[in-house]
């Protein structure tokens, strides 16, 4: 494959409207681009829209069928259905109600959060989504989190009971055929901002108790993928926050903790990143750093003509030496493996 077309597969791109025409940049970024997912939303921040990509089961199915006929490579077709708050299929247009994670781990066994996990991954499985960017492994660490304890998204702040209801949600959504995300790396729960709002500072909150359910989860090859955090820890990067940090990416996730699985950023256009990167620079350092699959929402900011500038301006990083070449050829093996299981059997409990 050249590198146009292997540089449209790590990317994972947001779109308006809840049905696509053949005319569509969407449609011309699978078909012309190779683009590798979509992430769905059900509604455009951009506009202050409260509608987007999902408005009925039937009609998600329908999309999400069209847009699998567009691909020559499956695509992945992402959505956050965390529970709780965090959800994208609301029950006001006809979806099961989803209990948040800090409600599901008040139950010390597990056992309701397979049920409701699994109640969650055939909804999903049954409209054609096959990724979902869940579930949260922060600790509950801060009380006053304004968003991850402060919204009920993480079990509990012990790390093993973090682990023990992350794994049940997991081989839940695995039964029906849908990948999961571990989140945010090196971990979130500490924090005392949003980094959706502005930059991250975990330096003199985070512990290195927080990697420990990531630990937990990879040596029970439950990690299909992890998305890293828009976070600085000045003593683990002095300079870049996570997402673009080979320190944090390449040497302590890659080299120290041992995963070889796809890495995905959070989206992009968060003001963590926005507010001091252009989005080619933050996309070619992502890369550079060893994300293997990029978030761009085009939620908060809204630009369909996106992907082919963030292309060109990979292809330009690659020939100036800024970014391997061989290791967009290593990003894009592990996506390919990981869409080898979506294609011809079901994910291994």
């Amino acid at each position: 494959m050249d590198l146009r077309k292997n540089i449209g597969q790590l990317f994972l791109i947001g779109f308006k409207g809840d049905q696509i025409q053949a005319g569509d940049t969407i449609v011309a970024d699978i078909r012309e681009h190779n683009l590798g997912g979509v992430i769905l939303f059900d509604r455009l921040l951009a506009e202050g829209a409260f509608s987007n990509n999902i408005r009925t089961t039937e009609q998600l199915r329908q999309l999400t069928s069209d847009l699998q006929n567009h691909a020559a490579i499956p695509l992945f077709i992402a959505v956050d259905q965390e529970g709780g708050r965090v959800a994208r299929l609301k029950p006001e247009h006809g979806f099961p109600a989803t209990r948040s994670a800090a409600a599901l781990g008040e139950e010390a066994d597990g056992r309701q959060t397979a049920s409701d996990a699994a109640t969650i991954a055939q909804t999903l499985h049954e409209v054609g989504i096959n990724l979902n960017l869940a579930p949260v492994v922060d600790l509950a660490s801060n009380p006053d989190n304004p968003v991850i304890a402060g919204l009920g998204r993480s079990f509990s702040s012990d790390p093993a009971q973090v682990a023990m209801h992350a794994a049940a949600f997991i081989r839940a959504h695995r039964n029906q055929h849908v990948l999961t995300s571990l989140k945010h790396f090196p971990g979130h729960g500490n924090s005392q901002n949003d980094s959706h709002l502005g930059f991250t500072d975990i330096s003199d909150t985070w512990d290195d108790s927080e990697l420990a359910p990531y630990q937990i989860l990879m040596d029970q090859k439950l990690a299909d993928t992890i998305m890293i955090g828009h976070l600085f820890h000045h003593n683990l990067d002095p300079q870049l926050p996570a997402t673009l940090s080979p320190a944090i990416i390449s040497d302590l996730l890659r080299k120290r903790l041992g995963y070889d699985g796809v890495v995905i950023s959070d989206d992009l256009q968060m003001q963590a990143i926005t507010d001091h990167y252009s989005m080619e620079e933050a996309v070619c350092k992502a890369l550079a750093a060893g994300i293997d699959l990029l978030i761009i929402g085009n939620n908060l900011h809204h630009d369909p003509h996106i992907l082919p500038r963030l292309t060109t301006a990979v292809m330009s990083a690659v020939d100036q030496g800024l970014i391997s070449r061989e290791h967009l050829d290593q990003s894009c093996a592990r996506i390919g493996r990981l869409k080898q299981n979506l294609q011809h059997k079901p994910l291994s409990p």
